[in-house]
């Protein structure tokens, strides 16, 4: 069985390698910082020497680099099983300022854009073995107007939904997993108990228990949000 996790080497995205991993699938991982990679190649490895982890350095924003990166998914391994899109960016900012223009293109090529390019090269082979789960991480932006953020977060929901129906009946199961604050890196600085956020592995252990569900049912949309709300 192999994964694809996207942005992998922290927070959600590790948190996610790590559960796919532990349940016996080989991996291919991306994030734009090599030494990071390697560590987390290192660390997956020692638990299991027989498994695989592919990795590639890749800026997610940059369509060049994302669609090298399955490319070389799919001349290594061909089909896979599991596709998470799971690289993200934030960066505040508004949309009636002009000066932000380059932030919110960067937050829709990383957040939209880079899952759009994965699936579109990974996505024939997984119809020609008539099976695959692809979940899209998005966020509990998705359905809220946090600011020019939430625009790239609720293009990703429509994205999923509109990817739902065009492979629901060629064995394809998409999942929206909308998570709201959780404890990552996004978050530091902010002055806040730690238990007022969700933590990555509770979202990874919802995406296996997903995954886990009979073929005969999928959950087309997930929201996850702290016990107390919305921060």
């Amino acid at each position: 069985m192999k994964a694809v996790i996207t942005g992998a080497t922290k927070g959600i995205g590790r948190a996610i390698t790590n559960i796919f991993f532990d349940n016996g699938f080989d991996v291919a991982i991306c994030a734009r910082t090599t030494a990071d990679l390697e560590a987390f190649q290192t660390e997956l490895k020692a638990k299991n020497a027989n498994q695989e982890v592919m990795i590639q350095t890749v800026d997610m924003s940059k369509k060049a680099e994302v669609k090298a990166f399955a490319k070389a998914i799919n001349e290594k391994w061909g089909a896979i099983d599991v596709l998470i899109n799971n690289a993200g960016v934030f960066m505040p900012c508004n949309l009636a300022d002009a000066a932000n223009e380059d932030a919110f293109e960067t937050m829709m090529d990383t957040n939209l854009y880079s899952a759009y390019y994965m699936t579109q090269v990974l996505l024939p082979k997984m119809i020609e073995q008539k099976s695959g789960d692809i979940f899209n991480i998005c966020s509990i932006a998705s359905i809220m107007p946090y600011g020019a953020y939430a625009v790239s977060k609720h293009a990703m929901l429509g994205f999923s939904r509109v990817l739902r129906d065009e492979v629901k009946d060629k064995g394809i199961r998409v999942c929206a997993v909308m998570p709201g604050a959780t404890l990552t890196a996004s978050w530091d600085g902010v002055e806040m108990p730690k238990e007022r956020f969700m933590t990555p592995e509770d979202i990874a252990n919802s995406v296996w228990s997903i995954y886990a569900l009979s073929k005969h049912t999928v959950v087309e949309e997930i929201i996850l949000r702290p016990q107390l709300g919305d921060i």
